[in-house]
């Protein structure tokens, strides 16, 4: 599934939904992507910081199988597992500040993948863009329960900051929803990425429109 890489340009990101092991209504990841697929994400990030690589490719296989099947053409990537995104034909793999360089995987994934990088602060930011990232992933952005560990918030000053300093798209994320989801486009984001605001509601495909609709009315 890998796609022309040219930097982040015509990258699609303004809803991207992040997958669970375990949403609130007793789904899992196949039932996130499906309702990514359903209510129209332009991307999709496969995440399990505890399953094996043979469990995550197993996942991955059958996420990609769904998006044929659903006819749809949102990004598919992996969150920090190079090989398994190689392995499954993922459109490409999210690192995070403690995983392979950006230009490590590009040499691994090839030219065409595409490459995220979570960035926290303008320093890992500027070093992202030069190591070839193709997207930022920058948060968190406000508190959040799906990252307890991930720090103190940036708020929308931090994502302002990023955002005068580097070229490539910004993905904001951090207890993003629907009630914030304008101010984090007015202070400079191209998309916002969804963790909780989907896995935590008891109608998965209804957040993932509401969320959709809520993203296209303050974009347009």
């Amino acid at each position: 599934m890998a796609r022309e890489r040219a930097r982040g340009r015509g990258l699609e990101l303004g809803l991207y939904v992040i997958t669970t092991a375990q949403t609130a209504a007793g789904g899992g990841h196949l039932d996130v992507v499906r309702a990514a697929l359903a209510g129209g994400a332009d991307a999709v990030q496969l995440r399990d910081k505890e399953a094996g690589g043979g469990e995550l490719y197993r996942v991955a296989l059958e996420a990609l199988k769904l998006m044929r099947k659903g006819g749809g053409s949102p990004l598919f990537l992996v969150n920090d597992r190079v090989d398994v995104a190689l392995a499954a034909g993922a459109d490409g793999v999210h690192l995070g500040q403690e995983d392979l360089p950006a230009s490590a995987a590009r040499r691994i994934l090839g030219e065409g993948a595409v490459l995220g990088v979570s960035a926290g602060s303008v320093e890992e930011a500027r070093a992202a863009e030069e190591e070839g990232a193709d997207y930022l992933g920058v948060g968190p952005i406000f508190p959040t329960p799906s990252k307890p560990d991930a720090g103190e918030p940036l708020g929308l000053e931090g994502l302002r900051a990023i955002r005068r300093v580097v070229n490539i798209p910004l993905v904001a994320i951090g207890g993003i929803n629907e009630e914030n989801l304008e101010e984090v486009f007015e202070a400079g984001a191209d998309g916002v990425a969804v963790i909780s605001a989907v896995a935590s509601a008891p109608d998965l495909e209804e957040a993932v429109r509401r969320l959709r609709r809520a993203v296209d009315s303050f974009r347009s």
